[in-house]
Formats: structure tokens, C-alpha cells, sequence
């Protein structure tokens, strides 16, 4: 009994102490960003846990002095034509390889998986090339049709799962009630679908927030850097302002937290409507 009891206790104890060891583990690096940006001292701070004091200074830096405003602008818009285009296509593109049958099929998906498992890195001389030879190099839609391709395979073979598990009896009987295939997939398959697409949305807009080499690479004017670019222009090469570092890093933080919030909303009433109209 004693020993049942320690065990219980253990467990009670043991549990609380473990959540807490890896929620200090997770948000001690947000923790120190956002306290860096705001501490007037940053750049001396060391390794002092508490900031020296409270200042609003590194985000008028690099909005005034960093041009970080319009790095956002950039950003936000390469992000929402990734999210519209790459989560179009992939909706119908999986729609194709899950439903209909043609030649190539399963060569179509094995390709989908060799373009995921290729390094970023080795298609950066490529993709350079193509878009020099386009025109489209210093161009936000040059750069937004990259992210798009990169987008691509993790959304449709991701979309397909999902539209592989809406019985084909569902999209049958909306067709015996006279549904033409637009108001089927519009009315049943999209709804049913509908958090599959909200989960590649938000890969798909990390991908293009977040992304550096890309937009570093084929960006030759600093009026188009996006937010991960203008992070790197307070970095010097023997020292950096840590200040606007972690002031600028919290603006690229914010907007994808925010975007994740409102997104997870839409994804539980997404399931409640697949399920209604299932």
C-alpha cells in the first residue's frame, strides 16, 4: 500500500513538475526575444535573464531607419498569393489523383514525393536561371510563383489524404439529387475537405513568411525584401544590434501567431460543417 501510495504520489508530483520543465523549455527563447527588443541595454544585456529596463526604441528603429514596414508589406502580400494559388491547386490537383484514373497516375504521385524530399538549397541555381530567363528576378510574383512550386507537393499530397477518405457514396448521392460536379464539389467535397485546406494554408504562408534563401537570392533591390531578408541587414559582419534583431523578429513572429489563431478557428467549424453536410 505504502508503496502504491509513493508511486501515486510521484506520479502527481512528477507530471506538473515535467509540463512546467518543458513549457519553460519551449517559451524561454520567446520569452528572451521579445524581453531583448524591448530592453534598452540590449546589446550589453549578456546573459542577464531580467532586461534592464522597458523601451519601445528598437521598434521605431526598424520601422524609421530599417524600412521594416515595407519588408512586412512584401511579405504579407508573396504570403497570400502563395496561400490562394498553392491551396487552389492542390484542392484540384488532388481532387485529380484521388478520384479520377489515368495513365501515369502512380508516377504522378511518386514524383509529387521525390520533388518534397529535394534540398532547397540544390534548386536555388535552377530556379535562378528560370526566372532570370522569365524576367522575373527583383519581382514579388517571381518569388511568389517559387514559393507556390514549393508549396505544392506537401499540399496535394497532404489534400489527397483527405479527399481519399470522403466516401464516393457522398458525391453519388448529391449527384442522384441532380448536383452538376461544380455544386458537389462546392456543396459536399469542399466543406468535408475544407480543414485539410486550412492546414496547408498555414504551410503554405510559413513557407513563404519564413523563407530566406529564395528571397535573398533573387531579390537585387531592397525596396522588394521581404521581413526574413530585412532581419538580416542589422547583422554586421564583426557585430549586431541585437535590439532591432529581436525587435524585428517578434514583428515576423506576431503575424503567424495571429494567422495560426484565426486559421484554428476556421478549421474546428470546417470539421462541424464537414460533419453536417456529411
Amino acid at each position: 500500500m505504502r508503496t502504491a501510495h509513493r508511486t501515486s504520489l510521484a506520479a502527481r508530483i512528477g507530471l506538473p513538475v515535467a509540463v512546467a520543465a518543458l513549457l519553460v523549455f519551449t517559451l524561454f527563447p520567446v520569452y528572451w526575444m521579445i524581453s531583448t527588443a524591448l530592453d534598452p541595454n540590449a546589446l550589453t544585456r549578456g546573459s542577464d535573464v531580467l532586461p534592464s529596463g522597458f523601451t519601445f526604441e528598437h521598434f521605431e528603429f526598424v520601422f524609421d531607419k530599417g524600412n521594416f514596414g515595407k519588408y512586412l508589406l512584401n511579405s504579407a502580400i508573396v504570403g497570400l498569393g502563395t496561400i490562394v494559388a498553392a491551396a487552389l491547386l492542390a484542392l484540384f490537383a488532388a481532387v485529380a489523383v484521388a478520384r479520377f484514373r489515368f495513365r501515369f497516375r502512380t508516377s504522378v504521385l511518386v514524383m509529387i514525393l521525390i520533388v518534397q524530399m529535394v534540398p532547397l538549397e540544390a534548386l536555388v541555381i535552377p530556379l535562378f536561371i528560370q526566372m532570370r530567363d522569365y524576367g522575373l528576378l527583383n519581382s514579388l510574383l517571381g518569388l511568389s510563383i517559387v514559393y507556390i512550386a514549393l508549396s505544392l507537393p506537401f499540399a496535394i499530397w497532404t489534400l489527397r489524404g483527405f479527399v481519399v477518405a470522403v466516401p464516393k457514396e457522398v458525391e453519388e448521392a448529391a449527384y442522384l439529387d441532380g448536383c452538376s460536379w461544380a455544386r458537389m464539389f462546392w456543396s459536399v467535397l469542399l466543406p468535408l475537405v475544407a480543414p485539410g485546406l486550412v492546414a496547408t494554408s498555414i504551410f503554405a504562408f510559413i513557407t513563404a513568411w519564413n523563407e530566406f534563401i529564395f528571397a535573398y537570392v533573387f531579390m537585387q533591390n531592397s525596396e522588394k525584401y521581404t521581413a526574413a531578408v530585412g532581419i538580416f541587414q542589422f547583422a554586421g559582419e564583426n557585430s549586431t544590434a541585437w535590439g532591432p534583431v529581436m525587435a524585428a523578429s517578434t514583428l515576423v513572429t506576431l503575424p503567424v501567431l495571429v494567422f495560426f489563431i484565426i486559421i484554428q478557428r476556421r478549421m474546428a467549424s470546417g470539421l462541424a460543417a464537414g460533419a453536417i453536410k456529411g
